[in-house]
C-alpha cells in the first residue's frame, strides 16, 4: 500500500450556502470537481493522507485579526466562520502532532480582508490566515511564521495586518498590479516603519511560466527564507496562476503548482483563488497534496499540458531576473536603515488612505497613527469612516508590546472620542474591548 512520508492533513469546505451569485468565478464548483477527482484517484486511500472535518472560528478569533464594523455578524456569514475554521483545524492538528502538513481546500476565500473590515473585498470578507496566524500564535506561542502568498492576484489583506510586524515575513508572488486586481503589490510597498523589508512583493510579468516562477522561487522566495528563519511556512495557495485561468493572464501548471509545493515546504496551504474548475483545480490541488505528502506527483498532467508551448519569452525571463536581483537588494538593506531612508526617524507615522470594497460597492477613509518602535511592532491608532455612514476608532496592541507602547495605546483608547465605536485590541493580553 502507498505510504505518505509526510502525514499530511486535508480539510474540505466548498461553503454550499455561500456565492455572490450562482454564476460568480467564486462558487462551490471550485471545490466539488477537486473533491471528486482526489477521491476517484485514491489519494485519500493512502496511508498518512486523512481528512478532518473543519471547527468553526469564534469571535474572538476573528477579533485578533480584524476591527470589524458594526461587528462580526454583519460582515461575515456562517460559511467564513467554518472557512477560517478549516484553517485553524490544520494548525490545531499540526501543532497537536497528528500531521506533519495540513491543506485547508476551504472557500470563500481571504486574503484581501485587511485590518479593518467594512465588507467583502476581492470576494474576501475576513482572512482565514491571518486568523490562523493568530491563533497560532496565541494558543501555541509560534514566534516567527512566514507567509508565502503565491495567488495570482496580490494579497493586499494580508499585506496590510502585517505591514509592521518584523515578526511575520509576509512574500506575495503575483501578477504585476500594473495588469491585475488590486492594482498593488510593488517593490515599492516594503512594509511600515517598524518593519521594513519584512513585506517583499514579488510582482511578475503576464504569461510567467513554470520557468519563471520557479526560477523565482529558487532565488528569491528560499533565500529569504533561509534568512528569516521562521518556526512556520503557511502558504496562502492560490491557483489561478493557472495557464486556462479565466481571469488572469499567466501560464503556470499543474507540474509547476508541485514543484512550487515541493521546493516551498510549508507547514499548511490554505486555498485562496483559482476560478479554472475543471481545467485546472482537481489537477492543481492533485499535484500540491501529493507534494506536501512526499509522493510522486510526475503523473498529475493537465489533458493539453505542453511546457515547450507555455514557455515565457526570453525577453519576460530576463525582466524576471532583474525583480528578483531587485528584490534579494531591497531583503539585504531591511532594517532600522532602511527605514530611516523611507520613512525618516520620528516618535510618530501617520498615513492615511483610501480603500474599496468592491465586492460590496463601500468606500472607506482611513487614517493610521504608528508609534515608532525598536522594541516591538509598535502600538497603533486607526480612525475609519465609510459611506455607509459606520465611524470607528480602532487601537491595536501588539503581540509582546514594550511597555512604551502599551501604555500609548492603553492611552489613545482612553481618549478615543467622537466615534461610532471605539475598539482597543491588546494582542499583548488577547484583550478586545469597544466601547459607544
Amino acid at each position: 500500500m502507498l505510504k505518505a512520508k509526510s502525514k499530511t492533513g486535508l480539510v474540505f469546505f466548498p461553503a454550499f450556502d455561500w456565492a455572490i451569485d450562482p454564476s460568480h468565478p467564486e462558487r462551490e464548483e471550485r471545490l466539488l470537481y477537486t473533491q471528486d477527482q482526489i477521491f476517484e484517484e485514491g489519494l485519500m486511500d493512502i496511508e498518512g493522507i486523512q481528512e478532518f472535518k473543519p471547527d468553526l472560528v469564534t469571535d474572538q478569533d476573528i477579533q485578533r485579526v480584524h476591527f470589524c464594523v458594526p461587528d462580526e455578524p454583519t460582515v461575515t456569514t456562517s460559511s467564513h466562520y467554518v472557512s477560517a475554521g478549516g484553517a485553524k483545524t490544520m494548525a490545531r492538528e499540526l501543532m497537536e502532532g497528528r500531521i506533519e502538513k495540513g491543506f485547508a481546500l476551504v472557500r470563500p476565500p481571504g486574503h484581501h480582508a485587511m485590518r479593518v473590515v467594512h465588507g467583502g473585498r476581492g470576494f474576501c470578507n475576513i482572512n482565514i490566515e491571518a486568523i490562523m496566524v493568530e491563533y497560532l500564535r496565541t494558543h501555541w506561542g509560534v514566534k516567527r511564521i512566514a507567509i508565502v502568498d503565491t495567488d495570482c492576484h496580490h494579497g493586499d489583506g494580508t499585506q496590510d495586518i502585517y505591514w509592521h510586524d518584523p515578526d511575520v515575513l509576509f512574500i506575495s508572488l503575483h501578477q504585476d498590479g500594473r495588469t491585475l486586481y488590486p492594482g498593488s503589490g510593488f517593490m515599492e510597498e516594503l512594509g511600515g516603519p517598524n518593519a521594513a523589508g519584512y513585506t517583499v512583493n514579488i510582482p511578475l510579468p503576464p504569461h510567467t511560466s513554470e520557468e519563471g516562477y520557479l526560477y523565482t522561487v529558487e532565488n528569491a522566495v528560499l533565500p529569504i527564507l533561509d534568512d528569516f528563519k521562521p518556526d512556520l511556512i503557511i502558504n496562502s495557495a492560490g491557483q489561478d496562476n493557472h495557464y486556462t485561468d479565466p481571469i488572469t493572464n499567466m501560464n503556470f501548471t499543474a507540474q509547476g503548482y508541485a514543484r512550487l509545493t515541493e521546493l516551498l515546504n510549508p507547514h499548511i496551504a490554505v486555498l485562496e483563488g483559482g476560478y479554472s474548475i475543471e481545467a485546472a483545480l482537481p489537477y492543481v490541488n492533485a499535484g500540491i497534496i501529493l507534494a506536501m505528502a512526499g509522493l510522486d506527483y510526475s503523473h498529475v498532467l493537465e489533458p493539453d499540458y505542453n511546457p515547450a508551448v507555455l514557455k515565457e519569452s526570453k525577453d519576460t525571463l530576463q525582466y524576471i531576473h532583474k525583480v528578483c536581483d531587485r528584490v534579494m537588494d531591497q531583503w539585504n538593506r531591511r532594517g532600522p536603515e532602511l527605514s530611516q531612508k523611507v520613512f525618516g526617524k520620528k516618535e510618530f507615522h501617520e498615513r492615511s488612505r483610501s480603500i474599496m470594497y468592491d465586492t460590496d460597492g463601500i468606500y472607506e477613509g482611513q487614517k493610521e497613527i504608528l508609534r515608532s518602535c525598536t522594541d516591538c511592532a509598535g502600538s497603533f491608532r486607526i480612525e475609519s469612516k465609510s459611506d455607509r455612514g459606520w465611524r470607528i476608532i480602532g487601537v491595536h496592541i501588539p503581540v509582546n508590546a514594550c511597555p512604551a507602547c502599551k501604555a500609548q495605546g492603553e492611552d489613545w483608547y482612553e481618549k478615543a472620542s467622537g466615534a461610532d465605536k471605539a475598539y482597543l485590541q491588546d494582542r499583548s493580553r488577547d484583550l478586545y474591548l469597544k466601547k459607544s
